[in-house]
């Protein structure tokens, strides 16, 4: 049934994909009505994200791995991401009086959980090819730079885009200086780089969909901020990509 799963989950975030070219998930500045209760960002952010760092922790261990370095620095990895993205980066924002939509904090549980589920149970059951010769293979080496070059990106075009926060400053503005030189959306290239980093570090199934899942959600949402600076603000770079330096 695991490989049924995969599979499922590749062409569901094919499908994802197609639906976000006509509606933007609706959060933060293109948030609105008609989506039902909602619950302040700050806590929506911290459940909806935190439970990826849980889940494939759960999901490993009930396939009982012998540990090896090489599995302790993939989930390493995975939790230092989340631990960042679930508790650090939100509890830095100034979002008072803003909310998100239950059913998209929801809808963000299941697909952490279910992603979790996919790459916790395949770091587990595979657990015995992850030895420590598993990080000289030039894939996880690769990898492994791929990773930290993405979370050095999104955590770098966090920080600009938190200090544009900063003082009474609670407003859109333009980010300028990083990777905002080149893309609207430097923090989600990061995100892609550092997920294709870990496909790359794991050789699996599990994590390739990770990726395509990842680009499904975060390329669609990059080019609706991309148009929406430039529906906002008139004097905003031309140049600038939406999502990846030069190209798109």
């Amino acid at each position: 049934m695991y490989g049924t799963f995969l599979a499922a989950s590749a062409i569901t975030a094919v499908m994802v994909f197609v639906s976000l070219q006509f509606v933007s998930a609706p959060y933060g500045r293109h948030a609105r009505r008609g989506w039902g209760p909602a619950v302040p960002s700050k806590i929506g952010w911290i459940v909806m994200e935190g439970v990826a760092a849980l889940a494939i922790v759960y999901f490993f261990l009930r396939q009982h791995p012998t540990m090896t370095p090489t599995l302790w620095l993939l989930i390493g990895l995975w939790e230092v991401h989340y631990i960042n993205r679930s508790f650090i980066y939100p509890l830095r924002t100034r979002t008072r009086g803003k909310t998100n939509p239950v059913a998209i904090v929801l809808m963000a549980m299941a697909f952490n959980t279910w992603n979790g589920y996919l790459n916790g149970h395949w770091l587990g059951a595979h657990a015995a090819d992850y030895t420590a010769s598993w990080i000289q293979r030039p894939s996880f080496i690769a990898g492994l730079a791929c990773f930290a070059a993405g979370f050095a990106i999104n955590v770098w075009s966090d920080e600009i885009l938190l200090r544009l926060r900063s003082g009474t400053n609670t407003g859109y503005t333009v980010p300028r200086g990083g990777l905002f030189r080149f893309v609207s959306c430097p923090n989600y290239f990061g995100e892609l780089v550092e997920w294709t980093g870990w496909a790359l570090m794991t050789w699996s199934p599990a994590g390739l969909v990770f990726v395509l899942w990842t680009a499904a959600n975060l390329v669609p949402r990059a080019r609706s901020h991309h148009r929406w600076y430039r529906e906002q603000f008139a004097d905003y770079p031309r140049e600038r990509r939406a999502i990846i330096p030069f190209v798109y």
